[in-house]
């Protein structure tokens, strides 16, 4: 983590200096310009440190599809797991379409041999049989494991489990059920 935080503070202290070298005079300079350079370079070093989070991210997970993915080996319930996704900066991964989910499906499969499911970011929690992703937005894709009727349909199973074992399909699971979980971080 060192050798990561040694550009970032070489380009604060870079900016910092060539902004201290071309302020005009003191007298010429209002203070709020002062404060809103200020403020601006600490956006700009803010921005370095999250693509360098994004970056570290992408090097220990996988990347695909405009997206990085992580798998997380501590088992968790699907709302701690979805919490601690958000305190990294991403959420849970929501496969799009059939690649997207058979991408995820193999990394899964390679990153924790043995595991069999993990929490993905879909749930019905609000409305019974309307899924949404962790943004509250409709799903559009489904994966569902026919051959075990799934969903089930019933209101304790509102949460959704990427199967391993049955080659990527999905199947509703009791949302304080501990699983393994995949975060997705978008590379913007």
């Amino acid at each position: 983590m060192a050798r990561l935080a040694f550009p970032v503070l070489y380009v604060f202290c870079f900016s910092l200096f060539h902004f201290c070298c071309s302020l005009p005079s003191r007298a010429a300079a209002g203070e709020e310009d002062v404060k809103s350079q200020l403020e601006r370079l600490w956006q700009e070093v803010n921005s370095l440190k999250e693509m360098q989070a994004l970056q570290t991210v992408c090097l220990r997970g996988i990347k695909a599809h405009r997206k990085c993915y992580l798998t997380i080996e501590e088992p968790k319930h699907y709302h701690e797991a979805n919490e601690d996704c958000i305190a990294q900066g991403g959420t849970l991964a929501t496969p799009r379409d059939i690649m997207e989910n058979s991408d995820l499906k193999d990394y899964a499969k390679r990153s924790s041999p043995g595991s069999k499911d993990f929490w993905i970011g879909v749930a019905d929690i609000i409305k019974e049989g309307q899924y949404v992703d962790v943004n509250s937005l409709p799903v559009t894709f489904f994966n569902w494991d026919r051959s075990k009727k799934q969903p089930t349909g019933t209101k304790r199973e509102s949460c959704v489990a990427l199967s391993v074992a049955a080659q990527g399909k999905w199947h509703d699971e009791v949302c304080r059920s501990l699983k393994k979980y995949i975060c997705e971080y978008i590379i913007p």
